[in-house]
């Protein structure tokens, strides 16, 4: 999905590995069902109208109604089809795709695990430190959270850039520099994160304000933003 996955799991290593596969092959079949640069992918079909909306697959159509959850959440600030581009669920299917392999983990009684794809961290089992990486300089940190079982995810300009497009007027989001969401699942974390980034500094209140979401957030003024309840390690 163009991007690195590794997984960390405590326990019996057969099992472990076995598991480790399990995940790992789900997130093969993601990639070549969900990804819209592939042309033979559903998403590509459906995009192309080869495939009517009642077509699709139960998995594509619940990522489509997550979309469109996040898209009416964020008043169009989360927009999966943007003016002139094609239909592009990534934001939504990594942290969804991602979650899965997690819960495939432990349903195969892994104890404690941590999946970490491309920075955005699914723990479960055991206390797990998680450093968030400062918005402009690449060694250092901003702050470690201590995540036992839940998920964390950071939306940013570091390293792709102005990416995030504002739904609402077709531009880049540029308010904010990184911001950060905790929340039980990453499908819940990464989608938040992303919408609440495309929204500016208001999304940080909004995301705030979703049950169960903690938010840590840079400006571009530099300014620091955390909740109350944020699981920073001492």
């Amino acid at each position: 999905m163009g991007f690195p996955i590794s997984v960390r799991a405590d326990g019996d290593p057969g099992l472990s590995y076995t598991a480790a596969d399990r995940a790992y092959a789900w997130l093969r079949e993601v990639d070549a069902r969900f990804s819209p640069f592939r042309p033979d992918s559903e998403v590509s079909r459906l995009d192309r109208r080869e495939l009517a909306p009642h077509e699709v697959s139960a998995d594509l159509a619940e990522v489509l109604e997550l979309c469109e959850r996040y898209r009416v959440a964020s008043d169009g600030a989360f927009q999966v089809r943007l003016p002139g581009r094609g239909l592009d669920p990534c934001a939504v299917v990594k942290g969804w795709s991602v979650q899965r392999a997690a819960d495939l983990l432990a349903a195969a009684g892994v104890p404690a695990f941590c999946v970490n794809a491309g920075g955005d961290v699914v723990a479960s089992g055991a206390p797990w430190r998680v450093g968030v990486r400062h918005p402009e300089q690449a060694d250092k940190l901003c702050v470690v959270l201590e995540v036992a079982d839940g998920a964390v995810a950071t939306s940013a300009r570091y390293e792709r850039g102005d990416h995030i497009i504002d739904g609402r007027t077709g531009r880049p989001a540029t308010d904010l520099l990184s911001l950060t969401v905790v929340a039980p699942s990453l499908t819940e974390a990464d989608a938040t994160a992303t919408a609440a980034f495309a929204m500016g500094t208001d999304g940080i209140e909004w995301a705030a304000a979703r049950e169960g979401c903690e938010v840590f957030a840079v400006d571009t003024r530099h300014r620091v933003f955390r909740t109350p309840g944020l699981p920073a390690a001492a």
